[in-house]
């Protein structure tokens, strides 16, 4: 083999092997920044779950102090209700009594006379 037919196979092979070398240096690049993006991705992924759930969470707690303080409020009305009636029951209670103590002072002024 010629002198100069053996240097261009060998540049040929050098070329490839710069040119594999190239390759494969520009694919780990690319699987760099294709990782890189996928690890972005599922923070900002994650980071929405933990917003939604948030979000949820804070619903559930507003729905349920909506529902206790209706709650409380028909609580508190049955208890007024009640509050008035026995007030008015009370006020019946005393008008019967006086008029049983004006009668039983009534009984005792017509005993002694």
């Amino acid at each position: 083999m010629s002198e100069v037919k053996r240097d261009r196979i060998l540049r040929e092979i050098k070329d490839a092997e710069e040119e594999a070398s190239e390759i494969v240096e520009d694919a780990e690049e690319e699987a760099d920044e294709v990782l890189s993006e996928a690890r972005a991705e599922a923070s900002e992924i994650v980071e929405d779950a933990e917003e939604n759930a948030r979000q949820k969470r804070e619903e559930i707690l507003d729905e349920a102090e909506a529902e206790a303080e209706e709650e409380k409020e028909e609580i508190l009305d049955e208890a007024r209700e009640k509050v008035d009636e026995l007030e008015e029951e009370a006020e019946d209670n005393r008008d019967e009594a006086a008029e049983l103590v004006l009668e039983l002072f009534e009984e005792a002024v017509h005993a002694q006379a």
